[in-house]
């Protein structure tokens, strides 16, 4: 026989179903790694990738807390970054903070138990005149100190070690002493006196989050990571300094190298692909004569060359080679697989790395002493629409819409039209099959400069686009009419210079040379000479790069030593082909060279380069 339920013990056994659910949920919920955020203000030249990079999260994480930021960012604007509580760049690292109004470099000692010696070190980019609202800088993890005197990472418990602290901190009294109030002071005065944050003191007194601190209040003044024994009963501190002061008793001390010793890691061996190991000969033949160079100034440099072997070789053989613990910088790699663990090793023996060759990689985003000389895509777009603003201030921009390599320079053409948007400046699209008269007509009738714009780089939408723009001009010789396009035009002046001369072409680019140049002649003839042979004819040359990063970072050195990071705004170097402008990513980040050159080929048949500060 079948029991049959009544209509209340099925309410009941639902409810209890609904119970168990809602308990089960709770578990669930609870191990959910709910994160933290970060509030990060945009700058120019910063990417949705790049910004993810600095704090080791997913583009995808933070395109769900910050809708629609995938479409566009605009510098000045802020993200919430979240940042998980398991976050493998923190766990290795420490943890973020973004500076709040009046906040100082003692106070982020204070709340998270850190000198300000580690902070400093943890951020070579911070200084007392960026340390201001809405910076962000990386904690460092906690330190301990050694009976050498050393500070080493606070060591991890294990579950039986942690157990035992737990029942340590609960027998540990919550107050460290009580405080009456007396006139006239406020919680500001109170924190300061203390060494402690207001955060701290409230979490310890709920009661000030309901009402005023007024006279006669006894307050527990709560325990924090810096000890007490430096606060005296007057209320001044022997670690309460201002930032100033500070940042300058963490200051690196001045270093002189009477040697540069110097590393260079490039493929050059058998089994390295012929064009490969061409580009890698020519980038260190160039070096040589940089080295030469110097020498003749009484520059004393020890070069160290290594084979990087094959793109899937390890690097671990040359990087355990007692010597390289002792250089001051070091070139290369070639491959991109091999830039992590040189970088790594870089890091942690205080050695600069200079990145001749990619810009893709993102190791420059959380490691101080990478110089990536190869600008990434962000930074040199955001710098070619600021230049281009700066240049044709009040033009009429026309995008002319090709149909072959389109998405090579899609990203460059979606974000000049959004910063063009953003100036409030209007542009037309015009197709590459357009003929001379739909070119006319969409010409500025006022005078103002009319820029067209390809939206590919391809030799072939230059064939299709050239001879009509060329009837234009002279059809309408006095029209103010110019071309503006990519740095791969370098390579078919050739095919078309007379042309580029004839319709006033533009074209932005962060390497150029041309045997006009005495800089350029001079180095072309002392290659020939030394070699017996011409360079190969593409761009970038790879032996004027070899001379120029070679030349630039050891004639630095010698004149600043280990301080020469701290002289790059005021150190120039007329290059050869490469221009230098270097700017650190972020606090705890490395440097990306930003040095952006107009070409511009006039109808009076001048070349000229316009150089942007």
């Amino acid at each position: 026989m079948k029991a049959k339920l009544t209509p209340f013990i099925k309410i009941h056994l639902l409810l209890l179903l609904f119970c168990a659910c809602f308990l089960f949920t709770g578990t669930l919920c609870a191990q959910v790694n709910t994160p933290s955020f970060i509030t990060h203000t945009i700058e120019k030249g910063q990417s949705l990738y790049s910004i993810a990079a600095m704090y080791g999260v997913e583009q995808s994480e933070i395109i769900k807390y910050n809708p629609k930021c995938d479409e566009k960012i605009i510098a000045g604007q802020t993200l919430q970054i979240p940042v998980p509580a398991n976050n493998e760049t923190l766990a290795a690292n420490g943890t973020f903070h973004t500076i709040t109004q009046g906040e100082t470099l003692y106070q982020l000692t204070v709340r998270y138990g850190v000198t300000a010696q580690a902070i400093c070190r943890a951020n070579p980019g911070l200084s007392a005149t960026n340390f201001k609202i809405g910076q962000v800088v990386r904690i460092p993890r906690q330190e301990t100190t050694t009976e050498t005197g050393e500070a080493s990472p606070a060591p991890t418990m294990n579950k039986q070690q942690t157990s035992t602290a737990n029942i340590k901190e609960a027998v540990k009294p919550r107050c460290r002493e009580m405080h009456k109030v007396q006139k006239k002071e406020t919680i500001y005065t109170l924190c300061r006196m203390y060494g402690i944050t207001e955060e701290e003191l409230k979490l310890a007194n709920p009661e000030l989050n309901k009402k005023p601190l007024k006279k006669g209040m006894l307050l527990c003044i709560p325990y924090t990571h810096v000890p007490a024994t430096n606060i005296s009963s007057s209320g001044s501190s022997n670690d309460e300094q201002s930032n100033r002061e500070l940042f300058r008793n963490n200051a690196k001390e001045a270093k002189r190298y009477s040697t540069i010793r110097c590393a260079l890691i490039l493929p050059f061996l058998d089994g390295i692909p012929d064009k490969d190991k061409a580009r890698a000969v020519e980038y260190y033949e160039g070096f040589l004569i940089s080295l030469d160079s110097l020498k003749h100034q009484g520059v004393n440099i020890d070069l160290y060359t290594y084979n990087e072997g094959t793109e899937t070789a390890s690097i671990n053989p040359i990087l355990n080679k007692p010597e390289m613990k002792d250089m001051h910088i070091i070139f290369g790699p070639f491959y991109q697989k091999h830039i992590k663990p040189l970088a790594d090793f870089a890091q942690a023996n205080s050695i600069s790395l200079v990145v001749p060759f990619t810009g893709k990689d993102n190791t420059v985003f959380n490691n101080p002493f990478v110089y990536q000389i190869n600008t990434p895509q962000s930074y040199l777009y955001s710098d070619v629409y600021d230049h281009f603003s700066r240049n044709f201030p009040n033009a009429k921009v026309i995008f002319v819409e090709a149909t072959q390599g389109v998405p090579e320079k899609a990203e460059f053409i979606k974000g000049f039209k959004i910063h063009l948007s953003h100036r409030g400046v209007d542009y037309k699209l015009l197709p590459e099959t357009a003929v001379t008269s739909q070119y006319a007509a969409a010409m500025d009738k006022n005078g103002q400069p009319t820029i067209f714009i390809p939206t590919s780089g391809s030799n072939l939408t230059l064939i299709k686009i050239l001879p009509q723009l060329k009837l234009l001009i002279r059809e309408n010789p006095d029209a103010n009419v110019h071309l503006f396009g990519f740095p791969e035009w370098q390579t078919y002046t050739k095919d078309h210079l007379e042309t580029f001369f004839e319709i006033d072409t533009y074209f932005y680019t962060s390497f150029y040379t041309n045997n006009l140049l005495p800089a350029s002649l001079n180095f072309t003839r002392k290659y020939l000479r030394w070699y017996g042979k011409e360079m190969d004819d593409r761009y970038p040359k790879y032996g004027m790069l070899g001379f120029d990063t070679g030349y630039y970072f050891l004639k630095g050195l010698s004149k600043y030593g280990n301080l020469f990071e701290q002289e790059l705004h005021s150190f120039n170097l007329p290059p050869v082909q490469t221009g230098f402008k270097f700017s650190r990513v972020n606090n705890w980040g490395g440097f990306v060279n930003r040095k952006v050159f107009f070409i511009h080929l006039s109808r009076d048949y001048r070349m000229e380069r316009l150089d942007f500060d």
